[in-house]
């Protein structure tokens, strides 16, 4: 849900002025000069403006910004550059849109900031074979536009324009991943320097197909891994073609439960439905209010059909029998703004919590979400990809009211250990960064951790790829 707190990267430049304070010494000054002899002096930035830029994503943690920014413009510089930190041991950290939301370009430990943007090249596009491979820097709207005419598309999607790089170091999905599937799917193959230098790839050079059973899953190790296990610099992904007609469908219910519970009859109906959104009645009353809608402030459901005009008739057919309609559901073109639930409490800070879990507890897990934002006294809007499980509670707070900020805090672990507690995960699609890794100990208990750990020792041995998130 990046997309709904693009409005607080506005408001968190007061709260971020003390970034800069408590950092690491900085790097040397003839180690800059090394870095510009990689890459050329206008691709080094040790710029103060430059390196609060770089030192946050979109998400409420502390700003800590990095020593250099450096701007590789190929795989060979890459490499290098890494090769240079790996023997000074100073950290890398990669960047890319900086739409994360849960501090994974933060510099916590100070180190070098590699901004990929720059390698932004489409590479290798086979149209008979549904896969095209991409530099860090193209972004997936990018992508879709030089698609345009060749009748495919990358549907994995967000909510933010984010780089594609970057969607597969964070494991990323959203909101067609309940038919497409997420960034786990549709990678096929990764191009990635590692700490040392070394270029790996992943299912060999220049491999792309469907399916492969060759060894170790390699491709799936580094995506999801945040930048903790090697820089990528480019991915194959898996296209899909156009459909040829879409259909959205807008189905508002008297309450959370109904609602929730129609997403689960008509997953189990079988219907291949693409999107499954869901607004609470706090976030409709939002839209409405930001762009001037007149939604019934329920909550409400948003489903999208995707195929032939005559296959999408019989799917609303379809979904109109699976899931009894509390009330009227009505055919729209297009949906409402994209950051109201921020911009409603201009002087408040957002914070998006992430949680996914088996699609038959979701309605039990979102309705016990409701009690604890009043039991907690919390102002939040349940949003969420609800066609697989995975919902947000976007909250509004004051970041300078020590008492609530421990509320939001309190609650959003909380819902982490709900979604435990029903088989779920922490986190379906934000990954981990800085916040959640006390959860993913839980989640996958101390001997997943200890492998984990053994994994990011040989690949990292001197803790350089983008430490302190994850472990």
């Amino acid at each position: 849900m990046a997309g709904q707190l693009r409005g607080a990267a506005r408001i968190l430049s007061s709260w971020r002025s003390y970034c800069s304070k408590g950092q690491q010494e900085k790097v040397s000054a003839d180690f800059v000069e090394a870095l510009k002899a990689v890459v050329g002096e206008p691709n080094v930035s040790t710029a103060g403006v430059v390196l609060e830029q770089h030192g946050h994503d979109e998400s409420m943690h502390r700003c800590s910004p990095p020593d250099a920014v450096v701007w590789p413009q190929n795989v060979e510089q890459v490499s290098r550059l890494a090769a240079l930190c790996y023997d000074h041991r100073i950290p890398i950290i990669p960047f890319g849109t900086g739409t994360g939301l849960e501090g994974g370009v933060n510099a916590i430990k100070g180190g070098i900031c590699f901004n990929l943007t720059r390698m932004d090249r489409i590479l290798d596009l086979s149209v008979d074979d549904f896969s095209v491979t991409v530099e860090p820097g193209v972004t997936r709207k990018a992508l879709n536009s030089y698609l345009r005419d060749t009748g495919l598309w990358f549907p994995v999607d967000p909510g933010a324009d984010a780089s594609l790089c970057g969607m597969a170091a964070t494991g990323a999905s959203g909101t067609n991943a309940v038919r497409y599937g997420t960034m786990l799917e549709n990678v096929v193959n990764l191009e990635v320097v590692l700490a040392d230098g070394q270029i790996l790839h992943t299912s060999g050079q220049g491999r792309r197909f469907q399916k492969s059973s060759a060894g170790y899953n390699l491709t799936g190790l580094f995506v999801g891994s945040e930048g903790t296990l090697g820089l990528i610099t480019t991915a194959t992904l898996r296209l899909h073609g156009i459909p040829e007609a879409t259909t959205a469908v807008v189905c508002a219910f008297p309450s959370l439960q109904a609602a929730v519970d129609s997403t689960v009859q008509i997953i189990q109906s079988g219907l291949p439905v693409a999107r499954i959104e869901f607004l609470d009645d706090v976030m409709i009353d939002a839209c409405n209010k930001y762009s001037g809608l007149t939604n019934a402030v329920t909550p409400t459901l948003f489903l999208e059909f995707h195929g032939s005009q005559k296959l999408l008739e019989e799917q609303v057919q379809r979904a109109d029998c699976a899931a009894e309609w509390k009330l009227p559901f009505c055919m729209v073109q297009g949906s409402g703004g994209e950051e109201p639930t921020v911009d409603s409490s201009p002087q408040c800070l957002g914070y998006s919590t992430d949680v996914c879990v088996p699609i038959s507890r979701l309605p039990e897990i979102m309705v016990q979400a409701k009690k604890d934002l009043k039991a907690f006294g919390l102002t939040g809007a349940l949003v969420g990809h609800v066609g697989d499980g995975n919902f947000h509670c976007i909250l509004v707070f004051n970041s300078e009211d020590a008492d609530e900020y421990r509320r939001v805090m309190e609650f959003v672990e909380q819902l982490g250990r709900n979604a435990l507690a029903t088989n779920g995960t922490c986190t379906g699609e934000h990954g981990i960064g800085l916040g959640k890794r006390q959860l993913l100990k839980e989640e996958i208990g101390p001997v997943g951790i200890e492998i984990m750990r053994q994994i990011k020792s040989v690949l990292d041995p001197k803790n350089l790829m983008n430490p302190g998130k994850v472990l």
